[in-house]
C-alpha cells in the first residue's frame, strides 16, 4: 500500500509519500495548482506505486482550494480520503510539543492519518446534490449581503420620511420600493401631482393602492417632520435599486432550487417547518452520506452538546460543539422555529422543555435534536412525515 498525504493551498500543493512498511519514499514534493502540476503528481505516484500495489491519497477539506485537485484524483481512480482540518490540527499537536505549522509537516500528518483502517474513502456526491449545495450557499451569502443594505435603507427613510414606516405594513414591499425609487423623500411626495402619485402607487402595487391611498400619503408627507438632503435622497434611490436587483437575484436562485427539489421529490418537505429552500439546504449539506443513527447525524451537524468530566466533577452546563456545517445548523434552527408554529407535536415538545425551566435557545436546541431524529427517519424510510396523534 502507498500512502500519499497532500496539503492543498491556493497556488501550490505539498505531498508526502510512504509505503505500508513505513519507508519514506518522498519526504516533500511541491507541485503547482495547474494541469502540469497535477500531471507531475500523477507521475510521482506511478513511479513509487508500481511495486507497492494500491494507493491511498489523503487531503484536508479546504473548500475551493482542493476542489479541482480532488476531482482530478477521483477521475484517475485513486482512493481518496478527505479529512476534517480539525483532526489534522489535533494530530499535529499530538505529534510534537513544538509549534511547527508548515505545509511540509501538514502533508506528513495527513499521510499518517491514512494508516488506520477506520478512515473512509471520499464518496463523490450526485450531480443534483452538488448543484443544490452551490445554489443554497450562494443564496445564504446573498441574504447576508442584503441585510446591511436594508439597514442603510431604513436609516435613510428615518431621515427623509419617518412617518412612512407606519403608513405601510412593511417598508420593503415592492410598492414602497417602487415609490421611493421615484420619490425618495417626504418633500418629493408632498410636491408631487396627485394623479402622478396615484399612478406610481397603482403601478408598483399592481392596482392594489388607489387614489384614496395616494391622498392620505400626500397629506402625511406634507405634515412630515423629515429633513431634506439631496445627497441622502440620491443615496436612497441607489439603495432601492440595489435592493430590487438583489431581490431579483434571490428569486432566480430560489426558482433554480425549487426546480431541482421538484426533480428529487424528497419526502423531507413533508416535515412541518421544512419547505423547498430549507429542505434543499439540509439535503445538500448531508449529501449522499449514510448515517447509521440519528446521533451520528446530530454530531455531523455539530448540534450535540460538549461534555467535560474530570475526577468527581461533571459539567452540567456545556455549550453546543458547533464543529459541523454552519449552513446545516442554521437550516435546522429555522426549521425548528417554523415547526413550532405548524406542528402540534413540536409545539408541545418545546413547551415541555420551557416548562422544565430551560432557556429559549436551550429549548430550541432540544427541538433541533428532535428535528434531526424526524429527518433521519423520513430520509431512511423514504416516506412522508405523519404527524403523531
Amino acid at each position: 500500500m502507498l500512502y500519499v498525504g497532500i496539503d492543498a493551498a491556493k497556488d501550490k500543493h505539498d505531498c508526502h509519500i510512504f509505503d505500508s512498511e513505513g519507508e519514506v519514499l518522498c519526504d516533500n514534493s511541491t507541485f503547482a495548482n495547474s494541469k502540469e502540476g497535477f500531471q507531475k503528481l500523477l507521475e510521482l505516484i506511478k513511479k513509487f506505486g508500481k511495486a507497492r500495489g494500491k494507493t491511498k491519497v489523503g487531503l484536508e477539506s479546504t473548500g475551493h482550494y482542493s476542489h479541482n485537485l480532488l476531482a482530478f484524483l477521483e477521475a484517475n481512480d485513486f482512493e481518496v480520503v478527505v479529512f476534517n482540518p480539525l483532526s489534522v490540527n489535533q494530530s499535529r499537536k499530538a505529534g510534537s510539543l513544538r509549534k511547527t505549522k508548515t505545509d511540509k509537516n501538514d502533508a506528513r500528518y495527513i499521510a499518517s492519518l491514512l494508516v488506520p483502517d477506520s478512515s473512509k474513502p471520499y464518496q463523490q456526491q450526485s450531480y443534483h446534490i452538488q448543484e443544490l449545495k452551490s445554489l443554497t450557499r450562494a443564496r445564504y451569502r446573498l441574504v447576508k449581503e442584503i441585510q446591511p443594505v436594508k439597514n442603510r435603507y431604513r436609516r435613510l427613510i428615518h431621515i427623509l420620511f419617518p412617518e412612512i414606516q407606519r403608513f405601510f405594513c412593511k417598508i420593503d414591499l415592492p410598492a414602497v420600493l417602487g415609490l421611493l425609487k421615484e420619490l425618495p423623500s417626504a418633500l418629493d411626495i408632498a410636491s408631487c401631482n396627485i394623479l402622478t402619485l396615484t399612478r406610481i402607487l397603482s403601478q408598483n402595487s399592481r392596482g392594489r393602492f388607489k387614489r384614496d391611498k395616494a391622498e392620505k400619503l400626500k397629506s402625511l408627507a406634507q405634515n412630515s417632520i423629515a429633513t431634506y438632503n439631496r445627497g441622502d435622497a440620491l443615496e436612497l434611490k441607489l439603495i432601492v435599486q440595489r435592493i430590487e436587483f438583489m431581490n431579483a437575484q434571490k428569486s432566480e436562485l430560489e426558482n433554480e432550487i425549487k426546480s431541482i427539489m421538484l426533480k428529487l421529490n424528497s419526502p423531507i418537505t413533508s416535515i412541518p417547518g421544512i419547505g423547498d429552500i430549507l429542505g434543499a439546504v439540509i439535503l445538500s449539506e448531508i449529501g449522499d452520506r449514510s448515517f447509521d443513527t440519528p446521533a451520528k447525524l446530530l454530531a455531523f451537524a455539530g448540534c450535540e452538546p460538549s461534555s467535560y468530566q474530570s475526577g468527581n466533577y461533571t459539567a452540567t452546563r456545556t455549550p453546543m460543539v458547533k464543529h459541523g456545517s454552519k449552513f446545516l445548523r442554521n437550516a435546522l434552527f429555522l426549521a425548528t422555529k417554523a415547526a413550532r408554529l405548524h406542528s402540534p407535536s413540536f409545539t408541545a415538545y418545546l413547551a415541555r422543555k420551557k416548562s422544565q425551566g430551560k432557556h429559549e435557545y436551550v429549548a430550541i436546541s432540544h427541538g433541533m435534536k428532535k428535528m434531526i431524529r424526524v429527518i433521519f427517519s423520513v430520509l431512511k424510510s423514504n416516506t412522508p412525515y405523519i404527524e403523531p396523534i
